[in-house]
């Protein structure tokens, strides 16, 4: 007889291989579109969108005053950067890149979104030719904590 009642190290490398194997899947199913607002003037930020698109997402633009909606929306002061977007029930906060977001939504992890506070060099939208990228954090925040959620130098993780 088999005993079924005892966790084997086997049993749960193959359900976490499942679990990566069926997020991947979903994403593959169709990204959930991302609604983002932005100053008019901004630059970077149609820079940003551009890199959502080629990584595989739908956005939508919508210009106007983008600081109602982070207080709304609670983006703290300290994580807050040039615009802000909506995705999948998650709020992304500046230059967060696309995989840092594919991943957010595999994970479903609990917080109100990723931010990445201030505008680093070398991040999406924020290339700059000839200067070398910067290494930064891309924060999980929520309203009872933050947390480190990956780190990138320029659009690559670090």
């Amino acid at each position: 007889m088999i005993d079924t009642t005892r966790t084997t190290r086997r049993a749960v490398v193959l359900g976490m291989a499942a679990s990566v194997a069926f997020g991947r899947y979903a994403l593959a199913q169709g990204l959930p579109p991302v609604a983002v607002t932005k100053d008019p003037t901004c630059g970077c930020c149609e820079k940003w969108v551009a890199h959502l698109r080629d990584n595989g997402f739908t956005v939508t633009v919508t210009e106007g005053p983008v600081n109602p909606l982070k207080v709304r929306l609670g983006v703290p002061r300290e994580l807050a950067s040039c615009h802000t977007a909506q995705v999948g029930g998650y709020v992304i906060e500046g230059h967060v890149p696309a995989g840092a977001i594919k991943r957010l939504l595999v994970e479903k992890p609990k917080g109100t979104g990723l931010a990445v506070p201030g505008m680093p060099a070398g991040s999406p939208g924020m290339e700059v030719e000839g200067m070398e990228p910067d290494t930064y954090e891309v924060v999980l925040f929520g309203s009872e904590a933050r947390s480190v959620f990956t780190r990138y130098r320029g659009g690559t993780p670090a």
